[in-house]
């Protein structure tokens, strides 16, 4: 908001007096595209084809930015990959306290990265709290029960 408008007493249409965001303003819908971004994918519509065989073409003369960007089209950069290490079965909370020692030892013994370790710590996490969730359903069916 310019000085101008917070001193005049006028308010952005959606904002408080103080400039902040009024409650249940989020701005844009999600989805929404910029008016940019609209005007550009009409300008290319129906030119895939044709640009992408002009840059093949220019990587194929030696362009060395169209090469990189073909062969991150043909051979993306890996974000993820497997990893196998002996991970114990778990059956309780306590199995995921086993498991997650597991895990740290991985990462310790350099079988894991720090970065594989933490996620896959997570989905142990995430594992665990499903345990103990439904372990906390079946204790809460047997108290009913017996009523």
């Amino acid at each position: 908001m310019t000085e101008e408008t917070r001193n005049s007493g006028m308010v952005a249409e959606g904002r408080n007096p103080d400039g902040t965001f009024a409650k249940g303003n989020a701005g844009r819908p999600k989805g929404t595209r910029l008016r940019v971004t609209r005007a550009v994918e009409e300008l290319l519509e129906g030119q895939a084809e044709a640009l992408t065989q002009k840059a093949v073409g220019m990587a194929l003369e030696g362009d060395a930015t169209a090469l990189r960007l073909c062969i991150e089209r043909i051979a993306p950069t890996r974000k993820d990959a497997p990893v196998s290490f002996e991970l114990p079965e778990m059956q309780s909370a306590e199995d995921a306290a086993k498991a997650a020692a597991s895990v740290l030892a991985a990462v310790s013994g350099g079988d894991l990265t720090p970065a594989e370790g933490a996620s896959v710590m997570g989905l142990v996490e995430t594992y665990r709290r499903t345990l103990e969730l439904t372990e906390l359903e079946q204790r809460v069916a047997k108290l009913e029960a017996k009523k």
